[in-house]
C-alpha cells in the first residue's frame, strides 16, 4: 500500500513539473535530428576556402526546368538573333482560347480587351500604351511580340516570370486575332455567318 501511494505521489510530482519555465535547454531523450549543425543562406562557412555558404553553380549544369533544348521557344529568336516570324505552335481553337484567357488576365488592365490601350489602370494615371491594332504592332514578327511580353518595353514591365513561355505564345496568337478583327472585311466572314452581322453606326 505504501509503495502504491509513493508511486502515485511521484507521478503527481513529476506531472506538476511539466511545462514549468526554465532557462535550461530541454533534454531530448530521442533527438530525431531536431538540432543539427547547418548553415543558413548568406551566412559564413569556414568549410570552404571562400567562406561562403551559398555555392556558385557548377559550370555546365542547369537547374531543374532550365533545360531549353529549343531556345527559340523561350526567346522568340532564331539562332542568328533574328525574331521568329510565326508562332512555333499549331494555332488551333484551344490555343486561341488560352491566349484570350491569358490576355484578359495580364494584358487587358492596360491594353483593355480590344487592345486599344484604354485599360482600367490608364484611368488611374498610368501612361497610355500602344494600340495593338495599329500599324507598328501589326508589322512586328510574332517573335518580337513574344520578346516584348517577356522583357517589356518602355513603361511596360516584362512578364517572363509571371507567364510561362507557352502562354506567352498563346497571347501572341490572340494579339493577332485582335488585329485581324479590327481590320476585318465582309469577305473574311464565312458565308453561313454573314447573315448574322448587324451594322453598327460609327460614333462621332
Amino acid at each position: 500500500m505504501n509503495r502504491l501511494l509513493f508511486t502515485f505521489g511521484a507521478l503527481a510530482l513529476l506531472s506538476s513539473c511539466r511545462g514549468q519555465p526554465s532557462e535550461d535547454p530541454p533534454f531530448h531523450l530521442v533527438p530525431d535530428m531536431d538540432n543539427q549543425p547547418k548553415f543558413k543562406a548568406q551566412s559564413e562557412n569556414p568549410f570552404f576556402a571562400d567562406g561562403r555558404t551559398m555555392r556558385p553553380q557548377v559550370e555546365g549544369t542547369l537547374a531543374q526546368n532550365q533545360f531549353h533544348e529549343d531556345e527559340g521557344l523561350y526567346t522568340g529568336k532564331n539562332p542568328d538573333g533574328s525574331f521568329i516570324a510565326r508562332v512555333p505552335y499549331t494555332v488551333d481553337e484551344k490555343l486561341l482560347e488560352r491566349g484570350e484567357d491569358r490576355f484578359n488576365i495580364y494584358c487587358s488592365p492596360c491594353h483593355d480587351k480590344t487592345g486599344s490601350g484604354n485599360g482600367a489602370v490608364i484611368k488611374h494615371g498610368y501612361p497610355l500604351p500602344i494600340n495593338l491594332a495599329s500599324d507598328h504592332p501589326k508589322s512586328m514578327k510574332d517573335g518580337e511580340i513574344f520578346d516584348t511580353i517577356s522583357n517589356g518595353v518602355r513603361n511596360m514591365p516584362g512578364y517572363r516570370t509571371q507567364i510561362p513561355a507557352a502562354d506567352r505564345w498563346a497571347i501572341v496568337t490572340w494579339v493577332r486575332v485582335i488585329q485581324k478583327s479590327q481590320a476585318g472585311k465582309l469577305e473574311d466572314v464565312p458565308g453561313d455567318k454573314k447573315g448574322s452581322i448587324e451594322p453598327v453606326e460609327a460614333t462621332p
